[in-house]
């Protein structure tokens, strides 16, 4: 695994922005706190893959802001030879995942985009719940979603991971 201190030199490397990077911090920490909580809670969470997938999930921004980012930013990651586990979280954090026929609609490789491992789940559950470098509420997040037009299922599955992962109310 690599350390943060590099996680955010790849970020830099590559061309994130500072907004990107302050953004990625923000949620690696969101995200280390709810591992954490469930490790207390008795669960098994691997919290040290979660806080450099929650570092490195944005890090195709450089390249792209629209949805397409996690894509390209799970090939940069296998380019830069990462972990596979960290390569997958990269590519399954949008929302609460996109299923393949969702992807075929936006344009996407046809692949599974929807988090398997409860680590991906909890990287795609604290960006959800990460605004720029700050926490949003449910209230909050189901507005911006209605805002930017998701889907039903879309929205279903963002509460439905909330409610799996049980850390969501602020």
């Amino acid at each position: 695994m690599i350390t943060m201190e590099r996680a955010l030199q790849i970020l830099r490397d590559e061309g994130c922005s500072e907004k990107v990077i302050s953004h990625c911090i923000a949620v690696s920490k969101h995200a280390t706190e709810i591992a954490e909580e469930l490790v207390a809670s008795g669960k098994r969470v691997d919290v040290e893959l979660v806080t450099i997938g929650g570092l490195l999930h944005d890090l195709g921004r450089c390249r792209s802001h629209g949805i397409d980012h996690a894509v390209i930013g799970a090939g940069m990651a296998m380019e830069l030879d990462l972990d596979p586990l960290i390569v997958n979280i990269i590519r399954k954090h949008i929302g609460a995942g996109i299923t393949i026929e969702e992807a075929k609609e936006l344009g996407l490789p046809e692949d599974d985009y929807v988090p398997f491992t409860l680590e991906e789940k909890i990287v795609a559950h604290a960006d959800n719940f990460t605004s720029g470098d700050a926490r949003v509420n449910m209230t909050q997040l189901l507005e911006k979603m209605k805002k930017r037009n998701f889907t039903e299922d879309s929205m279903e599955r963002i509460i439905s991971l909330a409610e799996e992962i049980g850390i969501y109310q602020l």
